[in-house]
């Protein structure tokens, strides 16, 4: 299936954000989200809550999601947005190399990058992207958080101190629980 360029009807495009807007908003969000997860451990429900209050409350947001680690790569797991892309490896992409590096990516220009090596274009309308390495108590990468944006040059140092804060409080704990209880 190849990338169409039409943005689909239930996703907005993003609005940009003005420094001090951005980090009220993240002053926001992050209280919504504490709030939210007071006392949760399961992994997933985390994953979802995050995605939900961050597009929520970000509008330079366009898609948001966790690439989980599984058996030596990423697969997508819980996120808002147009279709995501399966399973990347380590090392490709932004998401890849967030994943192999251990260290947060800011991308201005993602179109910028070479395509299918340094960037993977699951979606033609993502301008600009971070993604943050999320790790576990044992400082065990887990997964990657990404977020794209349809504006080129959304995300800083800004969005970067504020989501490596939340990835690590919300991940970095010892009574982290994976997946659904059956």
């Amino acid at each position: 299936m190849s990338a169409s360029a039409e943005m689909p009807y239930f996703i907005r495009p993003s609005l940009q954000l003005s420094a001090e807007d951005k980090k009220e908003a993240y002053k926001e969000a992050l209280a919504a989200i504490d709030a939210n997860l007071q006392g949760e451990s399961n992994m997933i429900l985390k994953m979802v809550t995050i995605n939900c209050l961050l597009k929520t409350f970000l509008s330079y947001y366009y898609w948001v999601g966790f690439y989980m680690v599984d058996k030596g790569k990423l697969i997508v797991g819980p996120y808002q947005g147009t279709l995501g892309c399966l399973s990347i490896d380590f090392g490709r992409g932004v998401c890849g190399n967030a994943a192999s590096e251990g260290q947060t990516q800011l991308v201005s220009d993602v179109h910028a990058l070479a395509q299918g090596t340094q960037h993977i274009a699951c979606d033609p309308n993502s301008q600009s992207e971070i993604v943050v390495p999320v790790f576990n108590s044992q400082k065990q990468l887990i997964a990657v958080f990404d977020v794209d944006s349809t504006e080129k040059h959304s995300f800083d140092e800004v969005d970067q101190a504020f989501l490596e804060e939340l990835m690590d409080k919300h991940f970095g704990v010892e009574d982290l629980v994976y997946g659904y209880q059956l």
